[in-house]
């Protein structure tokens, strides 16, 4: 489905509003990671340059329907401001008489940003008059926020039925043409990589990629579920024995598609782990079975190799989710070794959001990749195949 984007639209004069996902982490009112505001600045000065008037809106946290004044959106609004050298005029408040005046008073080319839309219950909700109200405030609507696009909210869904047109901006534009049509028609081979912690997560999306896929690698602690449906011994390695069937079925339609199903061959496993500290008392690799009192935490040098052997012969690659846990120095050797992988090969690279974006940045590698998706959740029922409300709802592009 071809949605029409802000290149296909009009707006100047028009009052726009832009939902975006401003949803970053904050430490003491400082912003900590920038990365969802720089995303959404080509929309922004697009909108700006076309002489709209620019109503930007987002949530911020989980404030579950009231002011929350530690997830408010005023820091964003001085950080944007900064970014696009001009001013940014930040509401105190998302609807209303007194955001209504403010908003009246935005000329062409100029910016204001509202407060947090989950200070209402109406946003989560997807209440038709919070979504009314936040209509009120615009002319047309721009949704750029992939992040929230698979939350049917007032803000990402409601609005849409109150405003014409409805159009994406250059960010979901993006994400659908990356996890979308260069996974639907990859470059061949194209190499799925996977990871993190539970298989029912992802089981899913492996199910879907395997219709697509060459070949697919799985790590991670979803890998010692695997490794349980080949009959391994896994020690203490955090599983989900209630899915072995899953991964049964997984490697038996891999087999049957000929797909390469790629699972690691050796671990390095740890002893007393203590994640929140750090820490643990002993570690060692093992090749094929896991002792008993041994906890998986990454993939070894074997499984390294075979990876990052598989990965440089691809043309594209799709990576979602660690090989183990990477936020221990110890233990980040098999995600960082993947990482720098994926980003000095030949080949379309592209993160799928979440763990696996934080990963790279952190191994140093992240400006060497073709893209990083913005969307942890979004990403992953998009690539399972589900529908998007954020997205369904925009207008549909028609062949003229």
């Amino acid at each position: 489905m071809a949605i029409k984007t802000i290149k296909d639209v009009h707006l100047a004069g028009m009052r726009v509003l832009v939902r975006c996902d401003f949803n970053v982490p904050l430490k003491e009112g400082e912003i900590t990671d920038d990365s969802r505001i720089i995303a959404a600045i080509p929309t922004i000065q697009h909108l700006v340059d076309q002489s709209a008037r620019v109503i930007l809106c987002s949530h911020l946290g989980r404030p579950k329907g009231k002011q929350v004044s530690e997830m408010s959106l005023a820091p964003i609004a001085e950080s944007l401001s900064s970014k696009l050298s001009q001013p940014v005029t930040f509401i105190e408040d998302c609807i209303g008489p007194a955001v209504e005046e403010e908003v009246s008073r935005i000329g062409d080319g100029e910016i204001a940003l509202l407060e947090n839309v989950r200070f209402y219950p109406g946003e989560e909700s997807n209440d038709q008059d919070f979504s009314i109200s936040l209509a009120e405030l615009a002319d047309a609507y721009v949704n750029d926020a992939f992040g929230t696009a698979h939350r049917a909210h007032a803000s990402t869904e409601g609005v849409t039925h109150h405003l014409s047109p409805c159009v994406s901006g250059f960010l979901i534009e993006k994400e659908l043409a990356y996890l979308g049509g260069k996974t639907a028609n990859p470059e061949r081979p194209f190499t799925v990589i996977l990871g993190g912690a539970k298989v029912s997560d992802k089981i899913k999306v492996i199910d879907e990629l395997l219709e697509k896929a060459d070949t697919i690698i799985i790590g991670g602690a979803m890998a010692y579920t695997f490794a349980l449906a080949e009959g391994r011994s896994i020690g203490e390695s955090l599983s989900e024995k209630e899915h072995i069937s899953t991964a049964k079925a997984a490697l038996e339609k891999a087999k049957a598609k000929g797909v390469k199903f790629i699972l690691p061959v050796d671990n390095l496993a740890v002893k007393d782990l203590d994640f929140k500290a750090s820490s643990f008392s002993d570690s060692k690799y093992f090749e094929g079975n896991i002792e008993d009192g041994w906890e998986g935490v990454d993939i070894g040098p074997k499984s390294i190799a075979l990876f990052k052997e598989e990965v440089a012969s691809a043309k594209t690659v799709l990576w979602n989710g660690p090989m183990g846990i990477f936020e221990i120095d110890a233990c980040n050797k098999g995600t960082f070794a993947v990482a720098e992988t994926v980003a000095q090969g030949e080949c379309i690279s592209i993160i799928g959001g979440g763990d696996s974006v934080k990963a790279i940045k952190m191994s140093g590698f992240a400006d060497k990749v073709t893209f990083m998706s913005t969307g942890g959740g979004a990403s992953l029922e998009f690539l399972e195949g589900k529908e998007l409300p954020g997205v369904y709802a925009l207008d549909i592009k028609h062949n003229e």
